[in-house]
């Protein structure tokens, strides 16, 4: 039987950029469909500016998780995003691009997210940029998608916020806190893992998925 394990998360969170290597590997596994799902958790009312404090917090954490995963955080991303006072922190923008994709070519959406993270983790681009995300849409040719999110139509929308109302309804029905939240479907059955061993002992994590 074919599992689908749904992972929860934001394309501003470091910890999911950090957890991406992992979830690469599992995305390869024969009997399992990984299912990109946005949570909206940095969008809307939840945007914030980028200022001197949060940056220097960002930074730090950053540099945690970057010990703990080896994921990369670049000077350039410190000197041209989070240095970067006129824009908000505000995944809204990203987080809509994937809605594009997953409208398009849903099975590219989680490397469109990989995509995305290393734009800004590691190049420095502004991922909360429309134009930005555009053309890194129109990189990998994803056109459609592209012009989708240029458009930005109400079908396009919809989806947005049906897809982070869905994860939120599911974070909080199993009780979960934060992203990256992984859950497993088997049949209609949902299970909230540890998401822990995805950053520590991925392999472990792979063993809770084929006992479950």
């Amino acid at each position: 039987m074919i599992k689908t394990l749904h992972y929860l998360f934001d394309p501003l969170c470091g910890w999911c950029y950090g957890a991406m290597p992992a979830l690469a590997a599992l995305a390869t596994e024969a009997d399992l469909r990984v299912e990109p799902l946005p949570t909206g958790l940095f969008s809307g009312e939840r945007a914030r500016p980028m200022d001197e404090g949060f940056a220097d917090y960002a930074w730090s954490n950053d540099q945690r998780i970057e010990r703990l995963t080896g994921q990369p955080f670049t000077e350039r991303y410190r000197s041209q995003v989070l240095a970067d006072r006129t824009r908000l922190f505000d995944s809204g923008p990203a987080t809509v691009a994937l809605t594009a994709v997953s409208l398009t070519e849903p099975a590219r959406e989680l490397e469109m997210l990989k995509a995305m993270q290393a734009a800004r983790y590691v190049e420095g681009r502004d991922i909360t940029d429309l134009r930005v995300l555009a053309d890194l849409l129109q990189q990998r040719s994803l056109a459609d998608a592209a012009m989708q999110l240029e458009q930005g139509s109400p079908a396009l929308l919809a989806a947005h916020h049906a897809r982070t109302a869905r994860a939120n309804a599911w974070m909080g029905e199993l009780g979960a806190h934060g992203v990256p939240t992984l859950v497993l479907q088997t049949g209609a059955t949902r299970t909230l893992l540890n998401t822990s061993a995805i950053y520590t002992h991925p392999s472990a994590l792979l063993d809770q998925l084929r006992a479950a």
